[in-house]
């Protein structure tokens, strides 16, 4: 069965409450289904923000757009999504992550520890969420039961093989630290990788009793009605794939409104992607997208 889609938007900046407020209600009424928040040093706090983006509108979810797992200590994490799980009154989405940018980490005293461990801590995370949540006598209590939906974002096996076995919705950031660039930059995964990651991840959720939902987050939206001349300027600036791979890759949108649902199908077909997110640079830009889309 195809799935619906959904569209989300991430958003990074906070100028005010007033600003935050007008903004969300502008991203609802565009058309998104989910209004995210990440999780880095000098952005928003996720769970307050969160919080006002649904004291502001109505039908939105709202969802952390991931979570640095290594931030947290499992049993206060959980009182924090019980808590922002019940003033949202149950329209939060959980998405957790292993945090890849140590310098944030150092800043706040906090371990990075390796690739490994992280994935260990997130793993010791979900279980005890699990724990904490899934018990009646948990309090706070969250409304959603028994704890809010789950998305885990990653690429690697064990990230894989967690979404499988944990995740409602499996995210796939098509995007990887850019080699010999600043930490924290990062530069586009080329199709034929991407495709590995979704067809590694099916091969460990092949014994799940319901699929999950697939989410890919658009790393640009660029309207133009010569596709090939955007692709060509946007692979000068060393994104991480050819002019040929930018035509293709699906965490790039290049061409008219139209053009760019024809690729959002395409690409639901061929790797099951039906929830898209997009930054909120993109917001209005992608918004005719959303139009050709909407409940199909």
């Amino acid at each position: 069965m195809t799935r619906p889609f959904r569209f989300g938007v991430t958003l990074l900046t906070l100028d005010s409450g007033p600003a935050w407020r007008a903004k969300c209600r502008h991203a609802e009424e565009l058309g998104y289904d989910v209004l995210l928040v990440p999780d880095h040093l000098g952005w928003p706090a996720p769970f307050p923000a969160l919080v006002s983006a649904a004291e502001a509108t109505t039908h939105p979810r709202v969802g952390t757009f991931v979570l640095n797992a290594a931030f947290y200590n499992p049993s206060l994490l959980a009182r924090e999504v019980a808590t922002t799980d019940a003033l949202t009154d149950g329209r939060l989405e959980l998405g957790l992550g292993t945090g890849y940018v140590k310098r944030e980490h150092d800043d706040a005293g906090l371990p990075f520890g390796t690739a490994g461990e992280r994935v260990t801590h997130l793993e010791r995370t979900i279980e005890e969420l699990d724990r904490l949540l899934g018990d009646p006598g948990h309090l706070p209590r969250a409304a959603q039961r028994p704890r809010p939906p789950l998305l885990i974002g990653g690429n690697g096996p064990r990230m894989l093989r967690l979404a499988a076995r944990h995740a409602k919705i499996a995210a796939f950031t098509g995007a990887r630290q850019a080699p010999g660039k600043p930490e924290g930059t990062l530069a586009l995964l080329p199709t034929d990788e991407l495709a590995g990651s979704v067809a590694t991840y099916q091969k460990y959720a092949a014994d799940r009793p319901e699929p999950a939902e697939l989410n890919l987050l658009i790393q640009r939206v660029e309207v133009t009605n010569d596709r090939r001349a955007a692709a060509r300027d946007l692979t000068a600036q060393h994104i991480g794939v050819t002019e040929d791979e930018a035509l293709q890759v699906p965490t790039l949108l290049l061409g008219t409104p139209a053009q760019m649902a024809d690729q959002l199908r395409e690409h639901r077909d061929r790797y099951g992607f039906s929830y898209l997110t997009v930054l909120d640079a993109a917001m209005d830009t992608f918004a005719p997208v959303i139009a050709h889309l909407k409940g199909t």
